[in-house]
């Protein structure tokens, strides 16, 4: 890391974090921020893409320089409350030994404290873009000294609906600043948006890059639709799984799974937009921590879990989104540790299937667990559908 023009102080906190080698996102991200260049960067989830904008602004912001009162100097705006927790948390790490000042703010808690931090300025300020809003239109907070804008997961914030609320807060940012977008796919809407925020960027893509590739063994199970929590049980308890993370479609059937896993002696928790941000937090912590091993959770977390030895995923129900897939099973097999994703499906997956064996350009392993074969049968995928992007549906 000091061969990146990093600083003895950062160098120093970062390998008090247990990292040597930076990753290639790293190594190609770091110089180019430092220099003062707008980026537009695509990285999968588990590249270490976080350090590769917080690290240098880091070091640009470790200078000496008085904080205004409601004036912040790097924005990084995030899609999800547990996610901006987890970049906040990084910069506490890899900043312990510089004198700068870092906050989180998002909705569902209090304002009136995320008021009170901003009083005395912040130096690098995460949010998710409703919040952050919220609080320049109370006037709790002026952008006109911010340097950095930062688009954390841009593609995964489009898709949560929060384009205009990007589009307004650029609107009141100063027009010199340095612009760094992060997203995991470069879609058409991305490209849109890096054109609005972003001028003459370096452009980097570690999506192939092969020593990013985390180890993760995929494997599927056919099965019944009413029949996946008693599979589910069965494969926690023949299998001695103590920790997973298990995604589900809906807030309710969180909820059910939970009580279902329950009722066969295995304690699980939950976490869903319906339950307030401090109970998400302390069950997140909670699951890090080992106090929790069964974690049944909605699309919210899917990048907001930053857990190295996290052992395996299981996609209850399977996303609509092939992206979606990959960022789920993303959250194991991180840091060079190997994961296991395991997904649960019935018919009515086949199109959601074929979207995401398409995209692995591979078909997902089969096993069969006995007593729990499908009485209506999952046909094998054709890997060469063609997507009718209006409908999100496909020729098959």
């Amino acid at each position: 890391f000091s061969k990146l023009g990093l600083s003895d102080p950062i160098v120093q906190a970062v390998s008090e974090q247990g990292y040597t080698v930076p990753t290639t996102i790293q190594q190609q991200a770091i110089p180019a921020v430092l220099a003062g260049r707008d980026l537009l960067a695509t990285a999968q989830t588990g590249t270490g893409k976080t350090a590769s904008f917080v690290l240098p602004i880091l070091q640009s912001l470790g200078g000496e320089r008085k904080l205004r009162g409601k004036r912040i100097r790097a924005l990084i705006l995030v899609p999800t409350r547990e996610l901006a927790m987890q970049v906040e948390a990084n910069i506490a790490d890899y900043g312990r030994h510089l004198n700068l000042r870092s906050m989180v703010m998002v909705g569902g808690v209090d304002a009136e404290p995320q008021k009170h931090g901003l009083i005395y300025g912040v130096d690098i300020l995460v949010a998710t873009p409703g919040r952050l809003l919220d609080m320049a239109h109370q006037r709790a907070l002026y952008f006109d000294e911010l340097d950095v804008l930062v688009l954390d997961e841009a593609d995964r914030m489009l898709d949560m609906g929060f384009i205009e609320d990007i589009n307004k807060i650029i609107s009141h940012l100063p027009e010199q600043r340095q612009n760094l977008l992060f997203s995991a796919t470069l879609s058409k809407e991305v490209r849109s948006l890096a054109r609005t925020a972003i001028e003459n960027p370096v452009e980097i893509s570690v999506i192939a890059d092969s020593s990013a590739k985390p180890d993760i063994s995929q494997w599927l199970i056919t099965v019944d639709k009413d029949t996946k929590s008693a599979l589910l049980s069965h494969l926690i308890k023949t299998y001695d799984w103590t920790q997973a993370l298990i995604f589900i479609r809906t807030k309710h059937g969180a909820a059910k799974l939970v009580s279902q896993l329950e009722k066969r002696g295995i304690k699980a928790e939950s976490i869903h937009g319906g339950r307030s941000q401090a109970v998400r937090t302390q069950i997140l912590a909670d699951f890090k921590s080992g106090a929790i091993g069964i974690l049944v959770a909605t699309g919210i977390a899917a990048r907001g879990i930053d857990i190295d030895d996290l052992d395996r995923v299981v996609n209850y129900d399977l996303p609509d989104d092939d992206d979606d897939y990959i960022h789920r099973i993303g959250r194991t097999g991180r840091a060079g540790a190997s994961g296991e994703a395991v997904s649960l499906v019935s018919k009515d997956d086949f199109k959601r299937l074929c979207a995401i064996e398409r995209r692995l350009d591979h078909l997902i392993e089969r096993r069969e667990i006995e007593g729990f074969e499908a009485s209506k049968v999952v046909p094998v995928s054709i890997l060469n559908y063609v997507k009718k992007d209006s409908k999100k549906s496909y020729n098959i």
